[in-house]
């Protein structure tokens, strides 16, 4: 794997007509994404489950690993890697506890909720937003925060939250070990937007 693990994050509400999260997962594991996940938390159980089983299929035979955000019986029935809980959803230690099979993402705002991530014993922690984003703009965390956590936590910290081929770089000066990122990926092809992320960080 790459220095830097690429996470391609899904919103099918930003796909153009014609293109689904199914294919654009089969796109993404073509262009050596190293993650896909699944994050449509608008979804119902059921809608929910048909699109993991169709992105898990998307998936299958590459070496794209699936992450299902917030469902970890989602994430076990479909062969995921793992599992990304939001700050405010399950506990880690009940999930670990429940799914020993797991990974565990953490996603955090703070270096003191990474600590308590990982001392509850998630595999990686999800950091951000640390760069301003729409809507975002003073909940930016900073470089200085992503390296002061990276510094203090053991795990890996992936950083979220306006990172683009320009500042990634940055990123992973600060101890990043993996981005996550939305827009990058589906605003055009998943393949250039890979070759942008690996031209900064070469």
């Amino acid at each position: 794997m790459d220095a830097l693990a690429l996470t391609l994050v899904t919103d099918r509400r930003l796909l153009p007509a014609g293109r689904g999260l199914a294919s654009l997962a089969a796109e993404a594991a073509a262009a050596g994404v190293d993650r896909v996940q699944v994050r449509e938390k608008d979804l119902p159980d059921r809608p929910l489950g048909v699109l993991v089983a169709a992105v898990a299929a998307a998936l299958a035979g590459s070496a794209t690993r699936l992450i299902v955000n917030g469902r970890p019986d989602l994430a076990a029935l479909h062969g995921a890697e793992g599992v990304q809980l939001p700050e405010d959803g399950l506990p880690v230690a009940g999930v670990r506890r429940a799914f020993p099979g797991l990974g565990i993402g953490a996603s955090c705002h703070s270096i003191d909720a990474a600590l308590r991530a990982e001392a509850a014993g998630a595999t990686w922690i999800v950091l951000g937003p640390i760069f301003a984003t729409p809507g975002k703009e003073e909940r930016a965390l900073g470089l200085t925060v992503l390296a002061e956590a990276a510094a203090r936590v053991s795990i890996p910290i992936h950083a979220v939250g306006g990172v683009s081929p320009e500042n990634a770089a940055e990123a992973a000066a600060a101890g990043a070990r993996g981005i996550l990122a939305i827009r990058a990926f589906v605003t055009g092809p998943v393949a250039a937007a890979v070759a942008a992320f690996r031209g900064e960080l070469r």
